[in-house]
């Protein structure tokens, strides 16, 4: 087995986030210019305040605070995790660690209307590209819209690192533009309501669903009942 496979491994076997996977005292926390700027943070570090179960009064067992991120450690007892707050249009940083074969998402616009998350929230899909079953790979827009073809690989971009390594996620969403990064490479573009989107949501499984992508304002949702997956530095910045 490969040293990195066996650290991976280990981050979701241990009690406790390996040495060189544990997150530094530095994280989670905003400097003055990013307050100054309108920057919110989501996650602290210590606690799961200002989180929820979807539709639920407070946290299902397998999401805990580990070494300072945010992880669901066993997705059998996790559900779906959403902000207690909702937002409109907004910027969203965050840092995620996915185990191998490992799948998740990132959800916005959530409401309490629709039976699960992803009812109502389009979904930023998060996963191990190189051994998840889901054919929709990191970085899309779960169904919806997926990176042009890089020309190196032949295959659509990917700018992942391996599963167990941290990647960074910026997620733009207004009504003008919403945009889609990992690790600083921009994936796509989209507009919410727009006749190419309405169009692609009427040719997709979500066309069944009257409540999808419909509210302009919602909860951040992160999904828990699909695979191991560790998150921190959780920032948000209302627009």
């Amino acid at each position: 087995m490969k040293p990195l496979c066996i650290l991976a491994l280990a981050l979701w076997l241990g009690p406790t986030v390996p040495r060189a996977l544990a997150v530094p005292s530095t994280h989670n926390t905003l400097t003055a210019a990013e307050k100054a700027a309108g920057w919110h943070s989501l996650f602290d570090g210590s606690d799961l305040a200002g989180w929820h179960s979807f539709k639920q009064e407070g946290v299902r067992p397998g999401w805990q605070v580990r070494d300072g991120a945010l992880v669901c450690v066993d997705p059998h007892t996790a559900g779906d995790l959403v902000t207690d707050e909702t937002f409109g249009a907004f910027e969203l940083e965050l840092d995620y660690n996915i185990a191998e074969g490992g799948n998740s998402g990132i959800f916005y616009h959530v409401t309490d209307a629709g039976s699960a998350v992803w009812v109502t929230g389009p979904e930023f899909q998060l996963e191990d590209n190189a051994k998840a079953a889901d054919a929709q790979r990191c970085g899309w827009l779960y169904g919806l819209y997926q990176p042009p073809v890089d020309p190196g690989t032949g295959r659509p971009l990917d700018a992942t690192r391996p599963a167990g390594e941290w990647n960074h996620v910026r997620l733009l969403v207004t009504p003008k533009k919403c945009l889609h990064e990992i690790n600083g490479v921009k994936y796509f573009e989209y507009v919410l309501g727009s006749d190419d989107f309405n169009a692609r949501v009427a040719a997709s499984k979500f066309s069944k669903m009257p409540l999808f992508a419909k509210s302009p304002v919602g909860r951040i949702g992160l999904q828990g009942d699909h695979g191991r997956v560790a998150f921190r530095n959780l920032k948000i910045r209302p627009l």
